[in-house]
């Protein structure tokens, strides 16, 4: 099972290349593993204390409220001494009260009676009725700071339940279970029998309709063919909870829908129907508060229900429970086991983990997750109606704890990675102006400094040699001042796949020229390697160098440039188009300027369309361009300012880049994709700089104030961040 789902979810991760704009799908996959396995076992040993219990049991009851209401349970009445009824009576009641209704009842032949009214010296219950059989009393086990309550002398020991009940003492003192069955360990007690008041009304009363109750091989307790599972002491949201005895979880009926109620002076002065008595089980109790205060249960919450219920009525539920889960087929309440539930748990967790990849915003991530829980309410809603309680407390803690320990932690990577990437900029800068003092030496440059011999790249294609010892060139992409572009195949790696070599050649090969490159390369290299894991950047594969001169190894991009979608005077494009191309790399310049870094050669040449997905990849960042040997006067600038004219601004060529450099070159390329007329074509306005373009085309007024804003001569008129034009697109 596990198996699947791990393969399931690679197998997105490798159709949706935007996680790897931290990670590698295999990384991905072992955080995702760790963070969700962690949790989980977090969430375990947390449980172990218990603290997560009154979450998951609240969850439980408003479930069990929530139900549908089931109809009365006919064949159960019960005979409530109320206050009122105390008002006439003196407490605790006689002998002769107590007798007189046992015979007005029995004249009505019910089936079963039970007398869950106890007292010290009781010895002469009934004495006065012919058949005992049928009437059932009670007694009541001695617990902590309460005395034992023997059970009436004249009775035999079969026809006596004890009155006892379980409470969750450790969450909330609720009753959720009904206990049937006690292990008697002191032989010293007088209240001598196993059997709970409640679970020997219902054998009684099903006996007589020919359903006997009995103990499977595994001693599990059964009547007829139905069989009713011990409790676990860690059943459901339980932990290590008093299972001692024979408990199931309590299948509540709603208190207003439970069974038919008279009163005991109702029955004494004859005003009840005969057939609520005749073959029912009818149980007689107080409700009287002063008597006793009774028990929390689920219900207790309920405005319109009292906050605590007589014990006459749990043990009405628990023999109702019985009595219709073997006529009926009514559901008990069951519960998955450990390995499932904790499946559960883990599951969410590996599914917080991943939902945190796909959707890093938390609101939106709140959102989903929100979708996903009540999705899990709507399954866990049905299987509450067929009686199955699965966790949901535990599930949804997993999930948002597992999502945002992964935003966590992916935070803290882009931190890492932003003070790494900082620390390379300005080794960068540094690099940069040095290079810039040594260009502007007037020293003597080496004879073939404009005349490059590329017999040693021919060497490399002619013969089997490999550079690095494994990237094999087999084609060449193009050459230039800068050095020259391949195609190679990288035969370490599995596959064999396409990767993209660029060798670039120092200007000068003097000592203190390469030292410098060298400095220049690698914090080049390094912040390529940062940049190359967004899904629409090129990723770096490997940098290195070789007698002197410099390779950077890249991801090769199947698909065209586009150039080639913008020839001069013809490719003119609609404004949905030119949108979406904004929006694109837009996208991944919010990715760049959050590292800090400013790509400085933005053009329709080193946006490539990838043949795979249709999707823009921003290609060519190059400070490398520093140690270029020569340069083409036409489109690049011999200083320490990087960019092709018309495309950058005026002060990216002043030597100052900014965030909005990029933004400008961006502008000029819709201004391309709009007219078909290229940058340095276009006429500026002679008082503010300005391009003038929007007489050339049909542009919505929308748009173009987008864009004329993206492309404003000075920097600080323009948008400051690639998200304000994200914003603005969308509204």
């Amino acid at each position: 099972m596990i198996t699947g789902v791990l393969a399931k979810i690679r197998a997105v991760l490798i159709r949706d290349k935007s996680f790897r704009q931290t990670f590698s799908v295999h990384n991905l996959l072992s955080i995702m593993l760790i963070s969700s396995l962690g949790v989980t076992a977090g969430i375990w040993g947390v449980s172990k204390f218990k603290w997560l219990q009154f979450g998951e049991l609240s969850i439980y009851d408003q479930m069990l409220r929530s139900r549908p209401s089931e109809p009365v349970d006919h064949r159960i009445l019960l005979v409530t001494i109320t206050q009122e009824d105390l008002n006439r009576e003196t407490w605790p009641l006689s002998d002769q009260t107590i007798n007189k209704l046992l015979e007005k009842l029995q004249s009505y032949q019910p089936r079963v009676i039970g007398v869950n009214i106890y007292r010290h010296g009781q010895k002469n219950l009934a004495h006065n009725l012919s058949n005992k059989d049928h009437i059932i009393g009670t007694c009541l086990l001695s617990n902590i700071g309460r005395s034992e309550v023997h059970p009436p002398a004249n009775f035999p020991m079969e026809n006596i339940g004890f009155d006892d009940v379980v409470t969750d003492n450790a969450v909330d003192q609720v009753i959720r279970r009904g206990l049937l069955f006690s292990d008697l360990t002191n032989k010293d007690i007088k209240c001598k029998t196993p059997f709970s008041f409640a679970a020997l009304l219902a054998i009684n009363y099903l006996e007589q309709q020919g359903f006997k109750a009995s103990f499977t091989q595994k001693k599990q307790f059964k009547i007829g063919e139905t069989i009713f599972p011990r409790l676990d002491k860690n059943a459901g949201s339980y932990q290590n909870t008093d299972a001692d005895g024979y408990q199931i979880l309590l299948n509540y009926r709603h208190p207003n829908q439970l069974v038919k109620q008279v009163t005991l002076t109702e029955v004494l002065t004859n005003k009840v129907n005969p057939n609520w008595i005749r073959d029912h089980l009818v149980i007689i109790g107080t409700t009287a508060v002063n008597i006793h205060p009774g028990y929390y249960t689920p219900y207790s919450s309920l405005s319109d229900q009292p906050v605590r219920t007589p014990r006459v009525f749990i043990h009405a539920q628990i023999a109702s429970q019985i009595i219709s889960t073997v006529l009926d087929g009514r559901p008990l309440i069951y519960y998955w086991p450990d390995w499932a539930e904790w499946s559960l748990i883990w599951i969410f967790a590996l599914i917080g983990a991943f939902l945190a990849w796909e959707w890093r915003h938390p609101l939106v991530l709140i959102v989903i997750e929100t979708l996903i829980l009540l999705s899990l309410l709507g399954i866990a809603a049905g299987l509450y109606l067929q009686g199955t309680w699965i966790p949901l407390f535990t599930p949804a803690l997993a999930l948002f704890v597992s999502s945002f320990s992964v935003i966590g932690y992916s935070n803290y990577q882009t931190q890492r990675q932003n003070k790494a990437v900082l620390d390379q900029v300005k080794k960068q800068e540094e690099a940069i102006a040095q290079l810039s003092v040594f260009l502007e030496e007037k020293t003597q440059m080496p004879s073939d400094f404009n005349e490059f011999d590329f017999s040693e790249i021919s060497i490399l294609e002619n013969d089997n040699s490999l550079l690095a010892g494994r990237f094999k060139i087999y084609q060449s992409l193009g050459s230039g001042g800068f050095g020259c572009t391949y195609l190679a195949t990288d035969i370490q790696k599995y596959g064999n796949p396409d990767c993209v070599v660029k060798q670039l050649m120092p200007a000068r090969k003097d000592p203190k020229f390469l030292q410098v490159a060298r400095r220049l390369f690698n914090t080049e290299a390094e912040i390529l390697a940062l940049l190359g894991k967004h899904p629409q950047i090129p990723e770096l594969f490997a940098y290195f160098e070789e007698n002197n001169e410099f390779y950077l190894v890249q991801e090769y991009i199947k698909g065209k440039n586009l150039s080639e979608e913008l020839p001069p005077n013809t490719g003119i494009k609609n404004e949905a188009d030119v949108i979406k191309i904004l929006q694109e790399v837009l996208e991944i310049l919010v990715f760049i300027h959050s590292h800090k870094v400013i790509h400085r050669d933005i053009k329709p040449s080193n946006i490539m369309r990838c043949a795979e997905d249709n999707c823009l990849v921003l290609i060519d960042f190059g400070a490398v361009k520093l140690i270029q040997p020569k340069i083409d006067e036409k489109t690049e600038v011999a200083t320490v300012a990087i960019g092709t004219r018309g495309y950058s601004p005026p002060e990216q060529f002043a030597g100052h880049p900014r965030i909005a450099s990029d933004i400008y070159a961006l502008g000029m390329i819709a201004i391309q994709a709009l007219t078909g007329v290229l940058p340095n074509e276009l006429s500026a306005d002679p008082e503010t700089g300005n391009i003038v373009w929007r007489h050339l085309t049909n542009v919505s007024d929308e748009l173009g104030a987008i864009i004329d804003k993206m492309t404003c001569y000075h920097f600080s008129d323009r948008y400051q961040s690639a998200t304000s034009i994200i914003q603005d697109l969308q509204s």
